[in-house]
Order: C-alpha cells, then sequence, then structure tokens
C-alpha cells in the first residue's frame, strides 16, 4: 500500500502551463541585465507585441505584507502591471458575459525571478495577494488616465460568495 496522492503536473516538459488562461490576459518575463554593479531590466522598450498601446499614465502602488488589495474590475480600460519589489500571488477571474473563459480563474506570481509583467483584460476581476514578507511594489500603466469624478472601477470584497475561488484555500498564513 502507498501512502500519499501523485503529484500533478503543473508545467510540460517545455516549462509552458497546463493551467487554463483566460483570453486576453498576457503575461511577460523580462531579461534581467546582471553585472558587479546591480540590475538593470527594461519596463517600456516602445510600441512591440506586449505594450501594443501607448502609454498614457502610470502610477507605483504597493501591497504590505500578508496584505490583499481587490477584487477590482475596470469597465473601459486595461491594467498593465510591473512588479518591481517583492512577489504577489494575482487571481484573475473571468466573468465576461461573452467570453470563451467565463469561470475561469487564473492565478500568476508575479515576481523578479519570473513572470513580471501582467496584462489584464477589461472586464476581468484581479485580487493582488502579498505572501511574502516585505512590501510588494507595482507601477501600473493603465490604457487610461484615472478619472476622479467618475473612476472605471467596480469593486468586490475578497470574500465576495460570487467569486468562484475561496481565497483562504490559498491563503494558509492567514
Amino acid at each position: 500500500m502507498t501512502l500519499g496522492q501523485r503529484d500533478q503536473a503543473t508545467v510540460t516538459s517545455a516549462g509552458v502551463a497546463l493551467a487554463k488562461a483566460i483570453v486576453g490576459v498576457k503575461t511577460r518575463s523580462t531579461p534581467n541585465h546582471v553585472d558587479h554593479r546591480g540590475t538593470v531590466f527594461e519596463i517600456y522598450e516602445g510600441l512591440n507585441d506586449y505594450w501594443d498601446e501607448p502609454v498614457v499614465y502610470a502610477y507605483q502602488f504597493s501591497v504590505h505584507p500578508h496584505q490583499m488589495k481587490g477584487w477590482g474590475l475596470h469597465e473601459r480600460k486595461l491594467d498593465r502591471y510591473t512588479i518591481i519589489a517583492g512577489e504577489i500571488l494575482l487571481f484573475l477571474w473571468d466573468d465576461r458575459p461573452d467570453s470563451p473563459t467565463r469561470g475561469v480563474v487564473q492565478k500568476v506570481v508575479m515576481s523578479d525571478r519570473g513572470t513580471r509583467q501582467v496584462t489584464i483584460p477589461v472586464g476581468v476581476w484581479h485580487l493582488s495577494v502579498n505572501l511574502g514578507d516585505t512590501e510588494a511594489r507595482l507601477i501600473n500603466f493603465p490604457t487610461e488616465v484615472y478619472h476622479h469624478d467618475s473612476p472605471d472601477r467596480l469593486l468586490l470584497g475578497w470574500d465576495d460568495p460570487a467569486v468562484p475561488v475561496d481565497i483562504r484555500a490559498h491563503l494558509p498564513r492567514f
């Protein structure tokens, strides 16, 4: 008799994730240039396959250790996150009525050792969780400026029963 449960593969032998991805979500690992003085990574190199819409606005935000921000959703603009420091577990939930991936929950670990940039499509709910012991800092390059008189953001509580994922199951330290 064997105890335990067989491990399930999460990536192919080529490193491609096996989990279902949400249509329109883009991720990117940027090259890090390292030498004896420190490191450099390029955030924005002009319009290309990843940056296919102009940069019109940018702001930095942070998530304190063992805290979360979200659920939030935008009705008009994309969010384009770049992580600068720390590590974030980003949850994405597709609740777009006409999306072929409606109902899919996608998890992306953002860190300087892997996925550094994520584009979140219009209409996709997102929640950022800092599982680490240091503050996580990110820059967002949304495709619209912030409208103080009419913010483009809908909010849900992190534990809202409408969300098809139990965040607590992924947060053993909380």
